[in-house]
């Protein structure tokens, strides 16, 4: 049985953290899931980490599919929670809920992540009626990284704060099931946490949220093209990586691989029989 959006409802209410992270490949995700994870989301990240773009905004709907598929296929116990990309979702709620429907029943994720505040509740109202739990984005929202100017602090101002807080409140209003708060004040954080029955998982947005998310190759040290100062690196799994292929490179240069024990032979007398 997978955690459902109520078991993490209920992680909030008897004060139990909610660790997240991204994945996107069946590999990643079945690794995860035996640590126990709770969450994982297949983000649009993946356009930048995956795939090569300068941000998330080229990512396709198709290409979130393909990836969530494999995730879901890794994982048996862990909710999965898939990023809509962009312009799926905010020309009307017709194209959202055929994008969230599609997204749900090809992939077997159990939600789908939306970015936005006062301004996209009636479509996550109309997604929540039609039976598609969706999980909020505020604060810093890749998607509109033009719009605000790049990838920095949102709510340094009164002014914004507060709008970040309103936010959140009819997020919750409309239904979302929980909020990723994403590079605000940790005070701020802290206000829509305690205003809130419904879980915030923060990014860049201090302890107080109830939960983490961090991008899965940012934990691990595995992505070099930015470094984020919310993300704390457990790993330097790149330069294990490089060092590794080093070695394999120097080892095959000197024949020294494969050895016997990686080769594999046929007996004497066989060998003896083959005409060359």
């Amino acid at each position: 049985m997978r955690i459902s959006i109520k078991d993490l409802q209920k992680m909030k209410k008897a004060g139990l953290k909610i660790p997240m992270l991204t994945a996107y490949d069946y590999t990643t995700a079945q690794i995860l899931e035996k640590s126990k994870i709770p969450i994982i989301l297949v983000g649009d990240s993946l356009g930048q980490v995956i795939l090569g773009y300068e941000s998330t905004i080229p990512v396709t709907l198709n290409e979130m599919i393909y990836h969530a598929k494999t995730v879901v296929r890794a994982t048996k116990t862990t909710h999965i929670v898939v990023d809509l990309p962009f312009l799926s979702y905010q020309t009307n709620n017709s194209d959202a809920i055929k994008n969230a429907g599609k997204i749900l029943k090809e992939t077997g994720a159990q939600s789908v992540k939306l970015e936005g505040g006062k301004e996209i509740t009636s479509t996550i109202n109309y997604l929540i009626n039609r039976g598609i739990p969706v999980m909020g984005h505020i604060g810093l929202t890749p998607q509109s990284v033009h719009q605000q100017g790049g990838y920095g602090i949102q709510g340094k101002t009164a002014k914004n704060a507060q709008k970040i807080i309103d936010d959140a409140s009819y997020l919750e209003d409309s239904g979302a099931y929980g909020i990723v708060l994403e590079s605000i004040p940790s005070q701020i954080a802290k206000i829509i946490t305690d205003k809130l029955s419904i879980p915030t998982i923060g990014i860049g947005s201090g302890v107080y949220c109830d939960g983490q998310v961090q991008v899965f190759h940012d934990l691990v040290g595995l992505f070099d093209d930015f470094k984020p100062k919310h993300a704390k690196r457990y790993l330097e799994l790149s330069k294990l990586i490089q060092e590794s292929t080093m070695n394999y490179i120097d080892e095959v240069n000197k024949s020294e691989f494969p050895s016997n024990k990686e080769s594999f032979f046929i007996t004497d007398e066989e060998l003896k029989q083959i005409k060359h």
